[in-house]
């Protein structure tokens, strides 16, 4: 690597940030561009209407931090407007389903984006080359054309059956998003079928020469305002106006001598924390990879965190989340003593009163040692395009609890809670793993069973993320296919449900960096068909 690395999901999208490292770009430069081009390619899982959190680590500049670009609740919501349209919570804990599926699908399901305003927060504060250079490459490809790849289609028309709006309905939903990727028969457009968008180009092209301004308060808010004023929509144009970015420290925690530097409430980084803490009491190396009894004791250590988070994390502006009892090493011990024991845990779900879901991911490296590791979606699609704007809003309104009082309930201005955990692993005062997934609630889940692969199993980043992986985000643990039967049926004599997938990749698409001494090794998940490119 003489300028830099990039790892993503999409081929074509990595080579967009390539090519910034070609032009004398840094890693901040690559990760905007390649999240760019990520949101014209895979537009049904991230853009310009979604949101996210990039951690960004610059040595030379003193810089380590986290800048968060979550989604907001309108200042139109109310704390109980939707309580008593509650059916249930998902089992995977993505999000609530309710009546009407208001939340989940059309104008109230979107929330206030934030991803013009991270991407160009990072860049204006540590870019090298101009906005408008990380910005057009992306224009480009979507006035130009560009493939629906083998991963776009299978997302497509995959069925979850998780109570969620099914993927191909969403791509229905309206004229503008069906005349993109549906053919004159009302079939989904075959792998290989060029797609242009030249509306989203044109969007694009607003931002390169206008900056976010053109979003928040110039024409392309003002349409966006226009738009959901006229269809019953919350966002309002006080909301995309009063929209900021914040830049956080990171949360840090430790793993067998390693420090791990990940993102603060409302992501999930405190989440996976909790989890190498618990499992740093168990010599997992011994129990073998993926045996029943390691199984057993990572999904006791994920069952354990994920009643954390839906029970304490929230946004910090709203809620108190209880930092010092997450990180507390006795409260660790103490569930690890627990799962030694033999306990089952339970996770409590929402039932009505009588991710799953994709994102995308990327990771960047440059030759100054500079790093970015940034997931972006749009939490689930809304199913909206607004005329002649050509990009999809978020259905990030379906993760707010409609029962009000909790850490994750509705409140005007309020920021979602994301499973996304970005996350840095250091070796003394250096990255050693720089990582992330996309997955919905299973980010966590398959972040932490990579740093697992890779410091107790002694793996290579690569075949770190190409292990067969599980989760356990409520009391059924998912299994990939290619855990034999016979584990599972072990697991059952434990006492433990499984749901075995016909999937051999599951569990998020965990995307990495690894540098182990001068050496630097990129893994692409290859569920998602992507790319590890260094220039």
């Amino acid at each position: 690597m003489e300028r830099g690395m990039v790892v993503a999901p999409q081929n074509d999208a990595a080579e967009v940030g390539a090519r910034i490292f070609l032009a004398g770009g840094n890693a901040v430069d690559a990760a905007v561009a390649t999240a760019f081009a990520q949101g014209v390619i895979d537009q049904m899982n991230c853009g310009i209407a979604g949101f996210g959190a990039g951690h960004v680590y610059l040595p030379k500049l003193g810089v380590h931090a986290v800048i968060n670009f979550f989604a907001k609740a309108p200042l139109a919501v109310r704390p109980d407007m939707w309580r008593e349209l509650l059916e249930y919570e998902t089992r995977d804990g993505f999000g609530f389903v309710l009546k009407g599926r208001v939340n989940d699908l059309g104008y109230q399901s979107v929330a206030v984006p934030g991803t013009v305003a991270g991407l160009h927060g990072m860049h204006k504060l540590y870019g090298r080359l101009p906005w408008a250079d990380v910005v057009l490459p992306a224009a480009r490809m979507a006035e130009e054309g560009y493939r629906i790849t083998q991963a776009v289609y299978e997302y497509w028309t995959k069925i979850e059956n998780m109570g969620r709006v099914e993927v191909i309905d969403r791509l229905r939903f309206t004229p503008e998003y069906a005349s993109l990727f549906f053919d004159g028969e009302g079939q989904p457009l075959r792998v290989g079928t060029t797609v242009k968008n030249p509306d989203y180009g044109r969007s694009l092209r607003a931002l390169a020469g206008e900056g976010p301004d053109a979003f928040y308060k110039g024409a392309l808010g003002a349409a966006i305002a226009k738009d959901f004023a006229a269809r019953g929509g919350l966002l309002a144009a006080a909301d995309l106006e009063s929209y900021e970015a914040e830049w956080t420290p990171p949360v840090w925690g430790s793993y067998r001598g390693l420090r791990v530097a990940a993102n603060p409430p409302p992501g999930c980084g405190a989440m996976l924390l909790r989890m190498l803490h618990i499992l740093e009491h168990f010599d997992l190396k011994a129990l073998g990879l993926n045996t029943p009894e390691y199984i057993r004791v990572v999904a006791e250590a994920m069952k354990r965190a994920q009643v954390i988070k839906d029970r304490d994390i929230g946004d910090p502006r709203f809620v108190d989340v209880p930092a010092d009892s997450i990180f507390d090493p006795a409260a660790a011990r103490a569930d690890a003593e627990a799962i030694r024991r033999g306990e089952i845990a339970r996770v409590p779900r929402a039932t009505g009163p009588g991710e799953g879901a994709d994102t995308t991911h990327l990771c960047t490296l440059d030759a100054d040692g500079n790093t970015v590791t940034m997931t972006h979606t749009l939490g689930m699609q809304s199913g909206v395009i607004t005329p002649g704007l050509g990009f999809m809003y978020n259905g990030a309104m379906a993760m707010f609890d409609p029962r009000p009082g909790r850490a994750q309930s509705l409140a005007p201005g309020k920021r979602r809670v994301s499973s996304l955990a970005p996350s840095i692993l250091f070796k003394g005062d250096d990255p050693f793993l720089i990582l992330g997934a996309p997955g919905g609630s299973n980010i966590p889940m398959g972040i932490l069973q990579v740093i697992l692969n890779v410091v107790d199993h002694g793996m290579s980043v690569v075949e770190a993320v190409n292990a067969p992986r599980f989760s356990a985000t409520g009391d059924a643990i998912d299994i990939a296919s290619r855990i034999p039967v016979l584990t599972c049926e072990a697991l059952g004599a434990m006492g433990y449900q499984t749901i075995r997938s016909v999937l051999p990749y599951i569990c998020a698409r965990v995307h990495a960096i690894q540098v182990d001494g001068g050496r630097v090794t990129g893994g692409a998940d290859p569920s998602t068909g992507g790319s590890v490119l260094s220039v």
